[in-house]
């Protein structure tokens, strides 16, 4: 019976796609993430949510330095394995057969959505000016109303630097230069890809 219980969970855990999104601010991950969501019924994380209800307690308004100062310094205190260590929980605990972890910003976190079964990193990419046009109007942080050059003095952020890297190594890699409809056929292909059909 014992047997029976640990091979039912391994494939339950093995029917399980985990999707990990990298992309540089403003490249349309949260478009992704938002579209798996609601059109596949994935079942959305973040390695920064813990982070963001930390400083939500303290802070009205929170802005990009804010989060990457905490990661930062959550990595030093903890160990590089820290923000992954909390995010391996929250997937055994949750059932779904469909989980997006968006924001990867550190190889051992990439290292870490690769480690589990079917799991695979995504790389979404644009160009700088496009990213800076689109954080700077929709206005989601404190700090995206910047000037460019601020914004490229942003992207040299120690959570920032190794994305281009992290996506070079992405078992997919998006340019998102296109519309949404033709970003969401690319994501579509993929998705059924690691389904099998």
């Amino acid at each position: 019976m014992a047997c029976f219980c640990v091979c039912t969970k391994e494939m339950t855990e093995n029917k399980k796609i985990i999707i990990g999104l990298v992309g540089e601010s403003g490249s349309g991950k949260d478009t992704v993430a938002d579209y798996l969501r609601d059109k596949h019924k994935a079942k959305l994380y973040r390695f920064a949510d813990p982070l963001r209800e930390a400083l939500e307690l303290y802070l009205d308004h929170i802005s990009r330095e804010d989060l990457q100062w905490l990661a930062v310094k959550f990595k030093e205190r903890f160990g590089k394995g820290i923000l992954a260590k909390g995010m391996r929980k929250k997937i055994e605990q949750n059932g779904s057969s469909l989980i997006v972890i968006n924001g990867i910003r550190f190889s051992e976190d990439a290292e870490f959505v690769k480690s589990l079964p079917n799991g695979r990193v995504m790389y979404i990419t644009l160009d700088n000016k496009s990213r800076w046009e689109r954080i700077y109007n929709r206005g989601e942080k404190s700090d995206d109303a910047v000037s460019f050059e601020k914004f490229l003095e942003m992207e040299k952020a120690l959570t920032e630097v190794q994305v281009p890297e992290i996506g070079k190594n992405a078992d997919f890699q998006l340019k998102n230069t296109g519309t949404k409809e033709e970003l969401f056929a690319k994501v579509d292909e993929i998705l059924r890809g690691l389904q099998g059909g």
